[in-house]
């Protein structure tokens, strides 16, 4: 028996805000562990780019398992591959031991992100997908905010290990919840055959004008926010408030980010591109303010309305991608996208090392905001077509072809 659409919706968020909650606290730990070890932002930036940059290089064959195969075994497999990772790495201590299994944590993972946002629009009405997308990210950005409080706590009193084996348990609770969850994972894959291959995912995106501009516009985004979280420990220690100050610099982010996830709640198809833009818009501000901020109050605050940006602008970029992609290839969709941010993301940690030497982590932060502004800037186009259509906004969905003249004018 089928459940009720909102209620899967509901189990799958509460299954995010498990994993994500025990996901977030293990990489504080990971990554304030190697700092402590190594005394070195460049293994930080090693840590980084080795689990959130990973995803960008796997992203393709993920994207292909959850077209291929039922998209909940897709998610289910890779959270219980997720925890056996994770519990090996609670069992080593050499950075470069962590580093290597914290690698296979990432392509564990990397199946799930792409499986899990196909699957929303078939889980409810298109009149919910703003709602949904919403809710799936405050769930997320939930266990943003609780898991790095709990990982600074965890490891000044019991150690990084502890966190590791905590997240395991996560991953195998969100596992068992998401097993629950009987709704439809895919829609009709009977066009299939047009979508052939690994790379189907990248000609769909290059072939829509609204996709790749959007992807264009996040790429300065990534590569400047990717060295801000180089940056993030060493700026805690600035203000001299260690292991538990970096949490609160995550877990305000994340905050902000549940702020974000419910403004996100009410985006309609005829909204989601002026959020996207304005929400960047705040990423970008708020990191100059950060890295000028004297006082750590004024940067937390910075870091807080960050989030809201980023919260926003992430459901917008979902709530776009979905409507203008079919089922039968919109996990490689979304794969593709992931690779080109997240690989963007893994260029920005490799210069990010040497950047926070050379600049500091307060230069890092500027640098961030001002790249970031570089694709508000490319993405303005969007706010003055849509005060040149005027009323047009008001009806139906958009589709890419709408969006794209809406984005380039």
């Amino acid at each position: 028996m089928t459940n009720e659409p909102r209620t899967a919706v509901r189990r799958l968020a509460a299954a995010r805000l498990i994993s994500i909650t025990g996901g977030a606290a293990a990489y504080m730990a990971l990554n304030f562990s190697i700092y402590e070890r190594t005394g070195s932002a460049t293994w930080v930036a090693a840590a980084l780019f080795l689990t959130f940059g990973t995803v960008g290089f796997t992203s393709p064959f993920a994207g292909l398992l959850g077209d291929r195969f039922d998209r909940r075994r897709v998610m289910i497999v890779s959270e219980l591959l997720g925890a056996a990772a994770f519990g090996v790495m609670a069992l080593v201590s050499s950075p470069a031991l962590l580093l290597a299994v914290a690698f296979c944590s990432a392509l564990a993972e990397a199946p799930f992100f792409s499986a899990s946002m196909a699957a929303i629009p078939n889980l409810v009405e298109e009149k919910d997908l703003g709602w949904a997308n919403g809710l799936v990210a405050l769930g997320r950005n939930a266990g943003i905010v609780v898991g790095p409080i709990i990982g600074g706590l965890l490891v000044v009193s019991v150690g990084a290990g502890a966190v590791f084996a905590m997240n395991a348990v996560t991953f195998v609770v969100s596992a068992a919840m998401i097993a629950t969850v009987r709704g439809r994972f895919n829609g009709d894959r009977s066009g299939a055959e047009e979508f052939k291959g690994l790379r189907a995912g990248f000609r769909f995106l290059l072939g829509q004008r609204l996709l790749r501009t959007v992807v264009l516009v996040w790429v300065p985004v990534v590569l400047g926010l990717g060295m801000s979280m180089v940056a993030d420990v060493p700026f805690a220690r600035l203000f001299g408030t260690g292991s538990f100050g970096y949490g609160l610099l995550v877990s305000c982010w994340g905050a902000g980010s549940i702020v974000g996830s419910l403004l996100g709640r009410y985006l309609r198809a005829d909204n989601e591109v002026r959020a996207f833009v304005a929400g960047t818009a705040l990423v970008g501000g708020m990191a100059v303010v950060m890295g000028l901020s004297p006082w750590w109050v004024l940067a937390l605050t910075a870091v807080l309305v960050m989030g809201v940006g980023d919260g926003l602008s992430l459901v917008a970029e979902q709530g776009i991608l979905q409507r203008s992609t079919p089922d039968a290839v919109r996990s490689r969709v979304a794969g593709a996208v992931d690779t080109v941010l997240h690989g963007g993301l893994a260029i920005s940690y490799a210069l990010a090392g040497p950047a926070v030497e050379w600049l500091g982590p307060r230069g890092v932060y500027v640098v961030g905001g001002v790249a970031t502004f570089v694709g508000v800037g490319l993405a303005l186009p969007v706010l003055y077509g849509r005060r040149r259509r005027g009323a047009d906004s008001s009806s139906g969905p958009i589709d890419a072809e709408d969006g794209a003249s809406l984005l380039l004018g």
